[in-house]
């Protein structure tokens, strides 16, 4: 297939044959898996994802490359190829509310959008194995204390156990971006880590700790809870967001109301 890459879909499409295998090693899929994979691209995945005997849901935004897999896949058993935008998609509501296994090679665009789009089904998410620009993959497992924890640190680590898996160099892809990817696994935790109350209450939280987060809890979070609320969960109303960790989030969280939006 001809296809032009677009770059307002944010493709790039993996080649590299040992790349491949090594993801599909590390999916280790198998006969009755539910699989939905998303962004496709040139079924570099698919192919050996349905090799392996799972069913499969192909989630594709792209018209030009969903025709293409419909002609590509059209004596296949075991594949349901879905034309939508997978940051609008129900997923569970695609696969039937069974409990599914995720994979995608993710548009860098979109990345950060729809893994917060996707946590929010962590009870029916057996494991996602994502390729990530690995600025994000390094976002996603960082620690308190360091440059690049954040609110998607603290928001995927309570909902799942993150595991970087290996980095992808840009000559694997065509065309080659400018970044180094990862690939991630992502194993959502079927109780969550601390009790925070309220998952409104947790994000609202730590998106304005992080919205200001060169300013101290004090002024970050000024507009929701008082530097008593603050003191009085335990935490210093001069400590800074990058300073907590997820217990400490989930503390300043229990302090709000349950019902707060």
């Amino acid at each position: 297939m001809k296809h032009v890459a677009r770059k307002r879909f944010g493709q790039n499409f993996l080649l590299d044959r040992q790349v491949i295998d090594r993801i599909i090693a590390s999916i280790a899929p198998q006969p009755g898996d539910l699989l939905v994979e998303i962004g496709p691209g040139q079924a570099a995945l698919t192919r050996p994802l349905l090799a392996s005997g799972a069913e499969l849901h192909l989630v594709e935004l792209d018209r030009d490359l969903v025709a293409w897999l419909e002609e590509q896949f059209s004596a296949e058993s075991g594949l349901t190829i879905h034309s939508c935008d997978a940051l609008k998609a129900d997923l569970p509501a695609l696969t039937g509310h069974r409990p599914f296994r995720l994979v995608g090679n993710l548009p860098y665009n979109i990345s950060t959008p729809l893994i917060f789009h996707v946590l929010q089904w962590s009870d029916l998410i057996i494991d996602m194995h994502f390729m990530l620009q690995k600025e994000v993959v390094d976002r996603m497992v960082a620690a308190p204390g360091s440059r690049t924890y954040g609110r998607l640190s603290v928001m995927t680590q309570f909902h799942a156990e993150v595991t970087r898996l290996f980095d992808v160099q840009p000559e694997s892809f065509s065309p080659a971006p400018k970044v180094v990817s990862s690939i991630v696994r992502l194993r959502p935790l079927q109780q969550p880590p601390v009790d925070a109350g309220s998952i409104e209450n947790l994000r609202k939280v730590v998106t304005c700790a992080f919205s200001k987060r060169r300013k101290t809890l004090r002024n970050s979070l000024r507009d929701i809870l008082t530097e008593d609320q603050i003191a009085a969960a335990g935490i210093n109303p001069g400590d800074r967001a990058e300073q907590l960790g997820l217990s400490q989030f989930a503390a300043l969280a229990r302090s709000l109301p349950f019902d707060a939006n």
